[in-house]
């Protein structure tokens, strides 16, 4: 008969498996993180985009767009004294930038008949790389 004893791994062996994996995260992980920034935002692009189309759909209707005080929600829900109203233009809410900010909307605008923009990821207007404003006129 055998006897078997249990054998595990050593504590040195823990130890460099951990400082392997912890050497392939910090490989990984930056490129990976940068890869999301990105996607975040081709979708704030993009919902500027579907956002500056029921903008158009509105103006077409209505003759005008919403004003700064009427906001994006007019896109949604009929404003006062607006006769010609045929919405809604957008299939759910007015969606919040990829960071979760309110979209920012002024009509007139400084760069044209309306200006929409969102701030970032740092809320803030200004900014760099994934922080720089996001508009509908660049």
């Amino acid at each position: 008969m055998h006897i078997r004893t249990a054998r595990g791994f050593t504590l040195l062996e823990l130890l460099v498996v951990l400082v392997i994996i912890g050497l392939l995260v910090a490989y990984v992980a930056p490129r990976y993180f940068s890869q999301v920034g990105k996607s975040e935002v081709k979708i704030t692009r993009a919902q500027i985009k579907a956002l500056e189309d029921a903008l158009d759909q509105y103006r077409l209707d209505v003759g005008r767009y919403p004003t700064s005080e009427q906001g994006l929600e007019a896109l949604n829900n009929p404003p006062a004294g607006v006769t010609r109203w045929q919405g809604p233009y957008l299939r759910k809410a007015v969606p919040k930038d990829a960071w979760g900010t309110p979209y920012q909307y002024r009509s007139p605008g400084e760069h044209g008949e309306y200006d929409l923009s969102s701030l970032g990821s740092d809320a803030q207007l200004g900014g760099t790389g994934e922080a720089a404003d996001i508009t509908s006129w660049q």
